[in-house]
């Protein structure tokens, strides 16, 4: 290699050592927020989300829906890595098999995961707000009209759920 073709590569490697990377990788670290027992007010006692600590790489959640004094919904879900090393969400609403949506964006408050092969939704996105508020929405298309479902928890006892 001539010494102009290298000081051109070396100024060019240089250049690109300086820019910025671009959106960081989505963090467990941010979820930290996301473990405990989460409460619906405006739902009907029982009406819950629950997660569990990160521990062996995976964070573990459940919900319930209760209306009339019956069970009317649930989820199990799991947030970890999946076969490509992506921080995702696993959702298995009533039991089905699993469907996956790769963490697009992690902060310290916030989670977006989304997945736009998935019928509905294609996003599903948890929001903390200090001191004891979760905010999430899922998100999406179905028959190419937009759909938008919020849920509001605050943050319970695990036992008085």
């Amino acid at each position: 290699m001539n010494v102009c073709r290298q000081k051109v590569l070396t100024m060019i490697l240089s250049l690109a050592a300086a820019l910025p990377t671009g959106a960081a990788e989505p963090q467990f670290e941010h979820l930290s927020w996301l473990a405990g027992c989460w409460k619906s007010p405006a739902g009907e006692p029982g009406t819950i989300e629950q997660w569990t600590p990160l521990a062996g790489g995976t964070m573990l959640g459940l919900s319930r829906t209760v209306s009339g004094g019956a069970t009317v919904m649930y989820e199990f879900m799991r947030i970890a890595r999946d076969d490509a090393g992506r921080l995702s969400f696993f959702a298995q609403p009533r039991g089905v098999a699993p469907a996956g949506f790769p963490a697009i964006r992690t902060t310290p408050t916030e989670v977006v995961f989304e997945n736009a092969a998935h019928d509905f939704p294609q996003r599903i996105v948890y929001r903390f707000e200090a001191p004891a508020t979760l905010r999430a929405h899922i998100e999406g298309t179905i028959g190419g009209r937009s759909r938008r479902e919020d849920f509001h928890f605050v943050r319970g006892s695990c036992e008085s759920n």
